[in-house]
């Protein structure tokens, strides 16, 4: 695949995403079909600005590619609304922030942190992965974010503070359950940082939700294995079967 350039007469510019399965990967999603807000998301935005952004081989390139992800592609950085689209493209952002043109990685990681900040419309707040069927889209997109953390840790502080923002959108599967008094403890493994105090939590059990009121960090993770126990006040095991996921309430309650 021949990348095009824009260098002047001695010049040395890099080239694009050379990686042919991420640019497939970005025409293998139907754009159109996963849900946003008819008023707000622009499918088309989406497509072409990843497909852009992949082979963008100078400044201008990346930002007129940021600017169809940033206006209704992924986001729509005027009102700080994210959309679902964001969560499907995350993963390929951070693709294409490892092997694109260095300029597209800045304008990739800075649209992956502006979609973990910004706030869904109602009624499309939350997303269908592998690991739940009612994913907030910033926990989602987290997730995609930790599953890059060698990668992003070797970028410096940059990196760093985008792993330091995904951290807070914790996600805790439980594994066994043991009864304490009228609570429960919680074993399970940890992603991200479970905040220091009591919070709000939703598990999701079979398709279900549900708002646990008090959740607390018992035991934390320990020697970076994720294994952790969560306490839960007022609730029997037998309400937290092995399997169920928890999140943060307060990531369930983000609308725009």
């Amino acid at each position: 695949m021949t990348r095009k350039t824009s260098a002047g007469p001695g010049q040395r510019v890099a080239a694009g995403c050379e990686d042919a399965v991420v640019l497939g990967a970005i025409d293998a999603v139907d754009w159109g079909a996963v849900p946003g807000h008819p008023d707000w998301y622009e499918p088309a935005r989406a497509a072409r600005g990843l497909r852009a952004l992949a082979d963008a081989a100078n400044l201008v390139e990346v930002a007129e590619a940021g600017s169809l992800l940033g206006g209704g592609g992924i986001v729509h950085g005027h009102s700080a609304a994210v959309f679902p689209a964001a969560a499907v493209a995350t993963p390929l952002l951070l693709d294409i922030a490892r092997q694109g043109h260095p300029a597209a990685r800045d304008t990739a990681l800075g649209l992956v942190d502006e979609a973990l900040s910004s706030y869904p419309h109602v009624g499309y707040t939350r997303v269908t992965t592998s690991y739940g069927t009612a994913v907030p889209i910033c926990c989602a997109i987290a997730h995609e974010v930790r599953a890059r953390t060698a990668f992003l840790a070797g970028l410096g502080k940059r990196g760093r503070a985008l792993l330091a923002d995904a951290a807070e959108h914790w996600r805790f599967e439980i594994r066994e359950c043991v009864a304490e008094s009228d609570d429960t403890a919680a074993f399970g493994a940890m992603s991200g940082c479970f905040p220091d105090g009591v919070h709000a939590a939703e598990v999701h059990v079979g398709g279900e939700i549900a708002v646990l009121d008090e959740v607390a960090l018992a035991y934390p993770p320990v020697d970076g294995s994720g294994e952790a126990c969560l306490r839960v006040t007022g609730r029997r095991p037998a309400e937290l079967p092995s399997g169920a996921v928890l999140f943060p309430a307060e990531c369930g309650e983000r609308v725009h």
